[in-house]
């Protein structure tokens, strides 16, 4: 796997010549969480992963975590890979990175797809993220990892599928105890940044959750949606925060059939 300078490592797919998308995982997670989209993704676009500062095989944040620090580490990838544009498609905090970049750098972005991805919270919900970061940094992310699973997959999903539930684990155990409670706080504090965006975002935008995903529900889709002017929503029935991993083709097909209309078409790289 490439490596950058400043530690990050990072993963192409797909003919060399076809648009680029690029994909970010979400908080404790890694670029492997997207190996259920990458089969179809790669076979039509050149595909990017690569894994946040802090996590997996990346190495530590250079500085203390926040938006725009992630946003630098997207923008060093971009470069490596000489990709002067991209659809960028973000989960959950990956969709708070992906709009602050569409924010700094519009010149760099074609398309954009948000998944499962906060809005402002309501003062219990940010109470609530808060007291779990507090808790990551006293205990690592073995304190809150059940919880999580208990959040991010429907509990018959859960019961029928051990083998993911013990990957996804295994991914979130290997965070570092002394970063990952700081990278846990720009999920939870980050969202000031991107609320409300000045300069506005006006790239073509699907936004999409499930209708189970009690963190990163339907008003807050919508909510992300209406800031961005003629943005798309999907909302996911029966589905919670892993849904890229449950029911992977109900978030793959809509995405592809986005990117197909908005991306391919640009003939960007």
């Amino acid at each position: 796997m490439p490596q950058l300078t400043d530690g990050t490592t990072y993963e192409v797919s797909g003919p060399e010549t076809a648009p680029v998308v690029v994909l970010i995982h979400g908080l404790g997670l890694c670029c492997e969480v997207w190996q259920w989209q990458m089969p179809a993704l790669a076979k039509t676009y050149r595909v990017i992963t690569y894994d946040l500062y802090g996590h997996a095989a990346s190495g530590p944040p250079p500085s203390e975590p926040c938006l725009r620090l992630f946003c630098d580490q997207l923008r060093g990838v971009l470069d490596a890979c000489k990709a002067d544009k991209a659809a960028i498609v973000g989960f959950s905090l990956g969709g708070m990175i992906a709009r602050r970049f569409a924010q700094d750098y519009p010149e760099r972005v074609s398309v954009l797809c948000i998944l499962h991805s906060p809005h402002q919270r309501t003062a219990a919900a940010q109470a609530a993220i808060l007291a779990r970061v507090e808790q990551a940094k006293k205990e690592g992310s073995g304190a809150t990892v059940e919880a999580a699973l208990d959040r991010w997959f429907t509990e018959s999903f859960r019961a029928s599928n051990p083998d993911i539930m013990s990957l996804v684990r295994r991914w979130v155990l290997a965070n570092d105890i002394a970063i990952y409670h700081r990278n846990y706080r720009v999920l939870a504090d980050g969202i000031a940044e991107i609320i409300k965006p000045v300069p506005g975002i006006s790239v073509p935008t699907l936004v999409i959750t499930g209708d189970q995903d009690f963190g990163n529900g339907p008003e807050m889709t919508q909510a992300i949606a209406a800031e961005i002017e003629g943005a798309q929503t999907l909302i996911l029935k029966g589905l919670r925060h892993m849904a890229l991993a449950e029911d992977p083709d109900a978030t793959t097909v809509p995405m592809l059939d986005f990117l197909d209309r908005h991306h391919s078409r640009a003939g960007v790289q």
